[in-house]
């Protein structure tokens, strides 16, 4: 039998994002309505004709500037034709310095060229190098609980990317500028898992559901697994793909296995030729799956996996040298924590971070956790001295739990 575990309270400390990224895709749309008759389940079109409603994320200028500037590397970018990736050495180049070469650089005129000549250029993973985007996708994941992603596309007139294909994430497709046709088929496998790409022998498209020209400031949501396609008129098209690689039961079954497979001497034993298995097995699994430990599961993947936001980062390092006890503190939007609290130990999770802090500081720890709004250390409940408090203070605004209010 496994050891007792140690009573711990768990506080998923909500987010304070101010804006919603949801809504800025969906609206009209509210989101119970979204969530209940669209997610997972059917494609959701919202035509706007709005230009410029989306160039604060991306805009071409932005697009093209990245490229010749002459430091867009791979795989930040590639570049694709009808579905066919081009070779790098075609549009890529190792630029000689020391101690290392610069590999995988664009060579700008080539990568114009192909452009020019109908191919797609990509940017890929945005959400990680690029601020705007991040700062979305970090909103949008917070609302639905599972890891975004985005990627671009900058196409020129009348030229196609991608052939028919279909995704293994849900993606909010959002168009930036120009116009773009979506081609859009019944799902040949309902809702793939992430290595379930599509493949010809899977059969061909179905009828067509959906065909329409996107223009700027709309917006289409395709579940993963819905077979599509897109081709420019004769505009250039930029449109951008925000993905949500959602944490599936095959995801919460798989992790109680892990946990129970260091604990459960059951779960390591021999499967007999027979391959019945003992009494009590399927039980002991079912035990591990209570909604409380599969959201519990889900939610520390989540806060574990996710990178930090730091534009403000030097700004934040030169205020903290004025740290004192009136300065205004506010918990960063865009981190998704977790606070566990046990008999010997409080443990702050975020982005990748475990901060280990005696049990005896929780109540300071849950004050901050909670707040919604600005607060001083002066404020923290608990036994912390001043001294104490300060150095709590500037250790989390240093790790970037915590911000200093510039405003």
């Amino acid at each position: 039998m496994a050891a007792a575990r140690t009573p711990t309270t768990r506080i998923p400390i909500q987010t304070t994002a101010t804006h919603s990224a949801l809504t800025r895709c969906i609206q009209p749309v509210e989101a119970e309505k979204f969530l209940d008759e669209y997610w997972e389940r059917r494609p959701l079109l919202v035509p706007r004709d709005e230009e410029g409603l989306f160039d604060d994320l991306l805009s071409i200028s932005e697009v093209e500037g990245s490229v010749t500037s002459g430091g867009l590397r791979y795989p930040a970018f590639r570049i694709v034709k009808e579905g066919e990736k081009l070779g790098f050495s075609e549009y890529m180049e190792d630029v000689s310095w020391s101690p290392a070469p610069f590999s995988g650089t664009a060579r700008v005129e080539r990568v114009a060229g192909a452009f020019d000549d109908g191919a797609t250029i990509v940017l890929q993973a945005l959400h990680i190098h690029h601020p705007p985007l991040a700062r979305f996708c970090r909103s949008l994941e917070q609302e639905l609980g599972h890891p975004a992603q985005a990627n671009a596309y900058y196409t020129p007139p009348a030229a196609q990317g991608f052939r028919v294909h279909h995704d293994t994430h849900d993606v909010f497709c959002l168009q930036v500028a120009g116009e773009k046709r979506w081609l859009v088929y019944p799902p040949l496998l309902e809702l793939p898992l992430r290595e379930q790409k599509y493949a010809e022998e899977m059969g061909e498209p179905g009828e067509i559901v959906l065909d329409v020209t996107m223009r700027a400031g709309d917006m289409l949501y395709l579940p993963r697994g819905w077979l599509h396609q897109a081709m420019t008129s004769e505009t250039r098209s930029l449109h951008m793909t925000v993905g949500i690689a959602v944490y599936t039961w095959l995801d919460a079954f798989s992790a109680a296995l892990d946990e129970a497979a260091g604990e459960e001497v059951q779960l390591r034993r021999a499967v007999p030729v027979d391959g019945v298995s003992p009494e009590g097995l399927l039980e002991l699994l079912g035990a591990r799956l209570s909604p409380d430990e599969v959201a519990d599961r889900m939610r520390r993947r989540f806060v574990r996996t996710r990178r930090p936001l730091r534009e403000d980062l030097f700004d934040q390092l030169l205020a903290l040298r004025e740290l004192d006890l009136e300065t205004s503190l506010v918990r960063r939007e865009t981190v998704a924590s977790e606070l566990v609290v046990d008999d010997e130990a409080a443990r702050l999770t975020y982005e990748g971070r475990d901060l280990r802090f005696p049990a005896r500081i929780a109540t300071e720890l849950e004050f901050m956790a909670a707040a919604d709004g600005p607060f001083r250390l002066a404020d923290l409940p608990g036994r912390l001295d001043d001294e104490g408090r300060l150095v709590l203070g500037r250790r989390l605004v240093r790790e970037g739990f915590l911000r200093i209010s510039l405003e």
